[in-house]
């Protein structure tokens, strides 16, 4: 692990490299979560994930972007990426996160298609909202949460909250929450998804809206799993994510 910074328009933005930068393979430049209020790259949502794929032969880049408010996470988020593409092999780079972070990521490419600049090669998004308001929950969802479960949930206002510290009035911006608008010419990407999370509706629909916009992808439900399982390296959840993000990333790193 290495640690430098990037400079980005708001200022430097802190990154640690995980592995070999010359393995030969496309990079994944990772978003840690946290609400985009909270989160740092000491979480294990960030060290340890990236530590893990990195295990894998893959070089990783964990990005510090600066939290709340919009747009500044996406712009380090942005800025961060055009970086390491200008280094990568082929300028090939794989963009991810979990929660926030997935959210980040896929508003990011967004803004690079809209931009028309060169965006990332794939997805990676992991229990991420992406939607100005939280969708309705399918009955099978709802089954899931029973019990002691339903205790543990974000709900709709939760969301809407966190939405208003992040976005403020841009909840509409494309740029920002991603879900619900056109995601056409968006690269292939794999989703996520916990198993016992209200916010799993979000990951859903935007799977259903990859679909409808023709964007090749897989949805995945991590069985028995929280939200922000990715955070916690000794429930097996964690493993069993990585192992998913792994074989999907080697699967597709010649389909692009």
């Amino acid at each position: 692990m290495a640690g430098e910074s990037l400079t980005g328009r708001h200022g430097e933005i802190p990154v640690r490299w995980y592995g070999d930068p010359d393995a030969g393979r496309p990079p994944l430049v990772w978003l840690h979560g946290g609400g985009f209020a909270h989160g740092d790259l000491d979480m294990p949502e960030s060290h340890a994930v990236a530590g893990a794929v990195a295990r894998s032969g893959r070089a990783v880049v964990a990005v510090g972007y600066r939290l709340v408010p919009y747009p500044v996470p996406v712009d380090d988020v942005a800025d961060a990426f055009a970086a390491v593409r200008d280094r990568a092999p082929g300028g090939r780079v794989v963009l991810g996160g979990a929660s926030a972070g997935a959210c980040l990521a896929a508003a990011a490419a967004l803004r690079m298609r809209d931009e028309r600049r060169p965006g990332p090669d794939r997805l990676v998004l992991a229990y991420g909202t992406f939607h100005a308001a939280l969708p309705a929950a399918s009955r099978a969802l709802w089954r899931r949460l029973a019990g002691r479960w339903w205790w543990r949930q974000m709900g709709g206002r939760d969301v809407a909250r966190m939405n208003r510290a992040y976005v403020g009035a841009a909840v509409a911006d494309p740029h920002a929450l991603p879900g619900g608008h056109d995601l056409a010419g968006l690269p292939p990407a794999l989703l996520l998804d916990a198993d016992r999370d209200r916010l799993r509706a979000s990951g859903e629909r935007f799977a259903r809206e990859l679909a409808d916009a023709a964007v090749p992808h897989e949805h995945h439900v991590v069985a028995g799993t929280p939200h922000g399982f990715l955070n916690r390296p000794a429930h097996p959840g964690f493993a069993a994510g990585v192992a998913r993000i792994v074989r999907w990333l080697d699967g597709t790193d010649h389909s692009s």
